[in-house]
């Protein structure tokens, strides 16, 4: 079948068949997706066999809880956000700090503190390098925003998340920070690992059928927003980490690879109240004002919650 003799086909199933009202965009969105996925089948002469694996694949990942892993390792998050990206500029929104995927793994209500965090619960102290970061969330005029929220989460040594890992206590490496009256935040927490997609998962199979691995390299989240501002959803990545430019979610950009300066000076230690050495990182947040011509910062999505 041609594609125009496709489009007219599809349309007659979901279009000329309804019988009652529509939602004009939802019948708008499976429409176009509809007819391009019987395009596909049409140009790359795909089989039943193939498409019934294809569903159940599908099937699997869901039942997994893999789906909001697999879309950053397919490059669709990345999309989303270029899109986000190419609007704000056309609402004259440009420069701040850079956004970058959200990922599968945020959890709400993270204990809140003012201007100081510890995310770590001990239990890795020995193992792990301590890291403290710290920095000013500033408005786009570079003015300092007290009172704004940090919200920030990281994987431990092993590469897993609290409330997805049971064996971590209940929001371990996750914290609320409100800025202090300078608008500054700081956390001590451990360096962060990289780590892999599960193996044998839905999405290493997929991956490994496409020829790529699914390594992320270690990184920080953050969820930064303060009262007028757009919510900025980003993350720092750790460098000279392996895959720092290699991540298979596509979340590595500019300006998002802060430096990390290693601390040992006695007189510092003593001041955190350590016996070893530390890494220190400083990263500041730039803001927008939010603007009503460009679309809402905050992604509404399902989202885990402790």
């Amino acid at each position: 079948m041609t594609h125009q003799e496709i489009d007219q086909l599809v349309k007659t199933w979901i279009v000329d068949s309804a019988i009652r009202p529509a939602n004009p965009r939802v019948q708008a969105i499976v429409l176009r997706l509809v007819s391009d996925l019987c395009k596909a089948m049409e140009d790359l002469d795909i089989q039943p066999s193939e498409f019934w694996t294809g569903l159940d694949y599908l099937t699997n990942a869901g039942k997994a809880n893999e789906l909001g892993l697999l879309t950053p390792g397919l490059g669709l998050e990345r999309f989303m956000d270029i899109r986000a990206d190419e609007a704000e500029a056309r609402a004259g929104i440009t420069g701040g700090t850079p956004r970058t995927i959200e990922g599968p793994l945020y959890v709400a209500g993270a204990p809140e503190s003012k201007g100081f965090a510890r995310l770590d619960d001990g239990t890795e102290s020995e193992q792990g390098e301590v890291l403290f970061m710290q920095g000013t969330v500033f408005d786009a005029q570079g003015k300092p925003l007290p009172g704004a929220k940090v919200e920030v989460w990281h994987a431990n040594l092993l590469g897993n998340y609290s409330f997805f890992d049971q064996t971590q206590s209940p929001f371990n490496l996750r914290r609320t920070i409100i800025t202090d009256a300078a608008g500054r935040y700081q956390f001590q927490t451990i360096m962060p690992k990289g780590y892999g997609c599960p193996p044998g998962g839905s999405t290493a199979k997929l991956l490994d059928l496409l020829g790529r691995h699914g390594q992320r390299p270690a990184h920080i989240h953050f969820f930064v927003s303060a009262e007028g501002q757009r919510k900025l959803t980003t993350q720092i990545n750790i460098d000279g980490d392996e895959y720092l430019w290699d991540d298979f979610a596509f979340a590595s950009r500019e300006g998002l690879v802060p430096a990390i300066v290693r601390v040992s000076d006695p007189a510092a230690l003593d001041a955190k109240g350590l016996a070893k050495p530390f890494a220190s990182i400083d990263f500041d947040f730039h803001l927008h004002q939010d603007v009503a011509a460009a679309p809402s910062a905050e992604v509404e999505r399902p989202r885990a919650a402790a």
